[in-house]
């Protein structure tokens, strides 16, 4: 229905000066998606309050409202082009006039759950990139062609986004610290199981892939009208640091049917993770906080363990945000199974001891596109110290990578062989009392696999690449002597 648009949307955005790279395309995309979705979503608010005989309050103003500066329309429902602005005085109008009446919403807004602090946050964190009117006047008309009314036009529309997302994630650069392969997310919420009523979290939501996943998996279609609600207002809460992935995250939630995504714009490791309280936790919680990253000396003392590493930070954070009983599947480095630092040491041991780390996944290389290391996922449950830990190594039987990504099927097996921990040509259990008690190392070696070869010495290498040319020489002296 919609994907010829969005196709089309991508080609004026390519054409656009402004706009050099999928992350600029989505960015701009989200921004128009959001206006236009807010104000089909206030005519419909309008027309139900109108057959109540009740009032409705606009949030945005008649003046700046889509249906008046975007898309104009005839008494007939034609598009106006006598009136709708274009060229230099539409740049102007969306960089002086329309951005700054939206970003001075989050100054008005009674609290940051409310859907106008989310508008002004929003146009506080972005900029129309588009410097050409007419290429903007292009992609206003294209995506006022979309609908926002029925369940089945939103869930194509969240398809289309879900879709711009991947694109942006698989360009590469940072576009891939936004994008976690869905399959992998699925298989994480197979295992944790939310239910309505528990609340979910993730402290480095990204485009908000697992609160998403989490919601589709949640939705069902004979939850009562409460359950619904519960489902929209109190179920799926997320921080993100970066502005771009806010609104991402942001859009990407909208889509799934949650008009005010409960997401914060914040740095979550600036918190100290002694002030979080009983009210602060959470029951589950999804990750895949980013790695690599090296966080400064004054984030650092908000926790116990001090380390630069930003995903043994986050680890702590989640940790500390479970509930007693809560579930957790968080999505880390393989080293952080085996590092020999004082940090890493630590931080198994008070996973261990604090968590019942049940499940190890192993993912394979390339699980994650253009990230180029090796990531393994943690599932534990929090209030009981470990026993045995289950390892699972995931190996779909080929390499992974752009044509070839990881997909459903390839997890199956992982998600049936954890609900009993059975041990297999790909499983096995290790028994904590059987861990080393100083390094509490934990690597994910497979005792039903043959090791690999070690690696041999260049100088041998090098001893039997003189050998076998010296061999040919000699066939080939042979050779000549026949001829």
């Amino acid at each position: 229905m919609f994907e010829q648009t969005f196709k089309n949307l991508d080609d004026v955005l390519w054409k656009e000066a402004g706009c050099t790279t999928e992350l600029d395309y989505t960015e701009q995309s989200s921004w128009m998606l959001f206006l236009k979705y807010l104000d089909d979503l206030e005519h419909e608010r309008a027309m139900e309050a109108e057959l109540l005989g009740k009032p409705y309050l606009f949030i945005i103003d008649e003046t700046h409202r889509w249906s008046k500066w975007a898309a104009p329309k005839k008494a007939d429902g034609t598009f106006d082009h006598d009136t709708a602005l274009t060229g230099d005085d539409l740049i102007a109008y969306v960089d002086n006039d329309l951005f700054p009446y939206l970003q001075s919403f989050r100054q008005r807004a009674t609290s940051p759950d409310t859907i106008e602090y989310k508008i002004g946050e929003i146009f506080s964190e972005i900029k129309n990139r588009f410097r050409s009117g007419y290429s903007l006047r292009d992609a206003l008309e294209l995506m006022d062609g979309l609908q926002f009314r029925s369940q089945a036009q939103k869930h194509e529309l969240s398809a289309l986004y879900e879709e711009k997302i991947k694109r942006m994630g698989n360009a590469g650069r940072n576009g891939g610290e936004y994008y976690t392969p869905r399959p992998l997310i699925r298989a994480m919420i197979k295992v944790l199981e939310p239910k309505i009523g528990e609340r979910v979290y993730d402290g480095a939501a990204g485009s908000a892939g697992f609160l998403c996943e989490a919601h589709d998996y949640m939705r069902r279609d004979d939850l009562s009208a409460s359950e619904l609600q519960t489902l929209q207002t109190s179920t799926f809460y997320g921080k993100e640091k970066k502005s771009l992935a806010y609104v991402i995250a942001i859009m990407n939630l909208i889509l799934h049917g949650i008009d005010a995504p409960n997401i914060i714009h914040t740095n979550t490791l600036a918190e100290n993770i002694a002030d979080i309280q009983e009210k602060d936790r959470y029951d589950v919680i999804l990750a895949n906080p980013p790695f690599g990253g090296k966080e400064r000396k004054e984030i650092q003392q908000n926790f116990p363990i001090k380390t630069g590493e930003t995903a043994f930070l986050f680890l702590q954070h989640f940790i500390k945000s479970l509930k007693a009983g809560g579930r957790a599947a968080i999505v880390i480095k393989n080293t952080f199974l085996s590092n020999s630092d004082n940090a890493s040491k630590a931080l198994r041991k008070e996973l261990l001891e604090s968590c019942d780390l049940h499940t190890v996944l192993d993912c394979p290389g390339g699980t994650f596109l253009g990230a180029g290391v090796k990531t393994v996922v943690l599932f534990f449950t929090k209030g009981t110290s470990t026993k045995n830990t289950w390892f699972y190594q995931l190996d779909p039987g080929r390499s992974l990578g752009k044509t070839s990504a990881l997909n459903d099927n390839d997890l199956k097996e992982f998600v049936e062989l954890q609900k009993s921990k059975a041990d297999g040509e790909k499983s096995w259990s290790v028994s904590i009392a059987d861990v080393d008690g100083e390094s509490f190392d934990l690597s994910a070696k497979n005792p039903n696999k043959a090791e690999e070869a070690p690696l041999r010495d260049p100088q041998e290498i090098l001893e039997e690449i003189a050998t076998l040319d010296a061999e040919s020489a000699q066939i080939l002296d042979g050779i000549r002597e026949m001829l």
